[in-house]
């Protein structure tokens, strides 16, 4: 049943109270319209609990804006959601395309820092730039529906996202981003496969962006982490404080850390960052929740720079510091032709003290 205005209702019961069920949550198709952002496709979404949150499919499906009862949950950069028609993909100008957003995917042949790798190959494929091209691409066949199943009521958006051309990489997203009325909880289920006919390196990253007021000086990253590495050693003089978070601070630089994560029987584990402070004590928090058989790499992106306020929680199957790196180092992932790969995500909010001690417990029980 739905839990709306602190009561929980049938099918029945809510059908009788309204026209349409737009009227208490669900999702609508817009286009963008000013500036470099029109023309994207966007679908708004809201679960009446007080979570909204806006999907791209102009942009790969990806989630940008995001809040919970007028608090925002996600961090927005300065480029705002700019159409895919003007991504630059050379070395760090992915950057003019980052809008932050609470999910902004990377991938799917490449993601982490550029690399002129590959030198036998197109020249295109040979110097690639930050992060990918996934983002960046809009999605085809895209579905926006709901329906009843029994008493809980589902709206979803789906499509696919190809990451193609002549003598490259030939590799499908299937994705579907979902709620259910009344929740607090997006869902994410994506399908990776190889539709080309050789190989393919697989590198897939999500990039998921709090921002404040859920991030502050009162905030804590909660992860069931058997051992931490800072990957620059800016890092490493400060990895005892990974988990915590300074008030934004003039010239700050990105520190990013590796996570070793522990997960229950089957590999299923928890990500938090929890601001016990917030509302005057209310206290607010965003949890992640996937499987290390699927995401076996975590990174902690922290940014408290002005302006650039924002923890960055980073499930993946690779690291950040390279596709030649990771192939060194025995982590590269690699998709046989007609192989795929399935990734699902659950991103919840935490409304108040309860929520967050019982998510944080969860966490700690792992380790």
């Amino acid at each position: 049943m739905a839990k709306l205005f602190g009561k929980e209702f049938t099918r029945q019961e809510l059908l009788e109270r309204c026209g349409d069920i737009d009227q208490f949550g669900g999702a609508t198709k817009a286009v963008l319209a000013d500036g470099d952002e029109a023309g994207v496709e966007a679908v708004f979404c809201r679960t009446g609990s007080g979570l909204s949150y806006t999907v791209l499919p102009g942009r790969g499906l990806d989630i940008s804006t995001a809040d919970y009862k007028g608090a925002s949950l996600c961090w927005r950069s300065t480029t705002g959601d700019k159409h895919a028609a003007y991504f630059e993909p050379e070395m760090y100008s992915w950057l003019r395309q980052f809008y932050g957003g609470l999910v902004c995917t990377c991938g799917m042949a490449y993601a982490g820092a550029p690399v002129a790798d590959d030198l036998g190959k197109l020249k295109t494929e040979a110097n690639i730039g930050l992060h990918g091209r996934v983002s960046n691409t809009p999605a085809r066949a895209v579905q926006v529906d709901g329906e009843w199943l029994g008493d809980d009521y589902w709206f979803w958006v789906s499509g696919k996202v190809r990451e193609t051309g002549l003598y490259l990489p030939n590799l499908e997203l299937t994705r579907k981003v979902c709620s259910k009325l009344g929740s607090n909880t997006i869902w994410m289920a994506d399908r990776v496969e190889n539709i080309g006919f050789l190989p393919q390196e697989h590198m897939f990253l999500l990039h998921i962006n709090i921002g404040f007021p859920v991030v502050s000086e009162d905030s804590e990253i909660v992860s069931a982490v058997t051992g931490v590495t800072g990957r620059d050693p800016c890092c490493v003089e400060l990895i005892d404080t990974y988990n915590k978070v300074l008030p934004p601070t003039a010239g700050m630089d990105e520190h990013c850390y590796y996570h070793d994560l522990k997960g229950e029987a089957d590999a299923t584990t928890y990500v938090a960052i929890v601001n016990r402070a917030f509302d005057n004590g209310r206290g607010i928090g965003i949890a992640l929740k996937f499987n290390l058989n699927e995401y076996d790499q975590f990174t902690e992106w922290k940014m408290c720079a002005q302006g650039t306020y924002v923890i960055g929680l980073e499930p993946a199957n690779c690291r950040v510091q390279g596709r030649d790196r990771d192939r060194a180092e025995g982590r590269l992932k690699v998709l046989e032709p007609g192989e795929a790969r399935t990734y699902a995500m659950e991103i919840s909010v935490l409304d108040g003290q309860d929520e967050i001690e019982a998510c944080v417990s969860k966490i700690k029980a792992l380790g």
